[in-house]
């Protein structure tokens, strides 16, 4: 349970920094793109349950990525 939970942080960390940097963004913190991605994992597997996509690590990640990127370009239109 503590190895899935440590893993499911790490590769959301690795989704926000990806996200981070397809959206051009600033030079964030570790924490920030932790959270980015772990929201953004959310999202993406709402979308993914939506669209009738879901199986796979590699799916996953894609789609974790994707809500990530979501989640930057909302939080830049609101705090703008």
């Amino acid at each position: 349970m503590l190895i899935k939970l440590i893993i499911e942080i790490v590769v959301g960390g690795i989704c926000g920094f990806v996200a981070n940097g397809l959206m051009k963004g600033d030079q964030s913190s570790i924490l920030k793109n932790i959270i980015t991605g772990v929201i953004g994992g959310f999202v993406g597997g709402l979308i993914g349950n939506l669209l009738g996509v879901g199986g796979g690590w590699i799916t996953g990640i894609i789609l974790s990525i994707v809500g990530a990127c979501l989640v930057v370009w909302i939080a830049r239109k609101l705090f703008k």
